[in-house]
């Protein structure tokens, strides 16, 4: 939170934190493009996923055992706030691997489009 605070006007911007993901892991109904390049061009999905994170795209090929999914997933929800742990998303990825990367995917397309979207207020004095 910040506060400007002019002559006469006090301005309070709120930056919007969510608590949990934007969609369920089994949410692929809600943006089929994503479930679409998963299917087809899963690779390709994974990498595109890295980069929008600001990691590099080559990174999830190196997912042995699923620890660079596990280490990117934890990594989006520190970023964003999200409730979880490192334990829950071993165990989802273990259960379906490319739902959650299909949601890591999604998440990061909603809050790219959320970036910079803020509540702001001004007070009249």
């Amino acid at each position: 939170m910040a506060i400007y605070q002019q002559p006469g006007t006090t301005t309070t911007t709120h930056t919007q934190r969510h608590g949990s993901w934007s969609t369920t892991v089994c949410d692929c109904c809600g943006d089929m493009s994503t479930c679409c390049f998963g299917l087809w061009c899963f690779p390709c999905m994974q990498c595109e996923t890295a980069k929008m994170h600001g990691w590099c795209c080559a990174m999830p090929l190196l997912d042995v055992c699923c620890i660079v999914s596990c280490l990117l997933r934890s990594s989006i929800r520190e970023r964003h706030g999200i409730d979880g742990s490192s334990c829950g998303d071993f165990c989802q990825l273990n259960y379906c691997y490319m739902c959650v990367w299909c949601q890591m995917n999604r998440e990061l397309k909603i809050r790219a489009g959320q970036a910079g979207q803020s509540t702001t207020q001004a007070i009249n004095m």
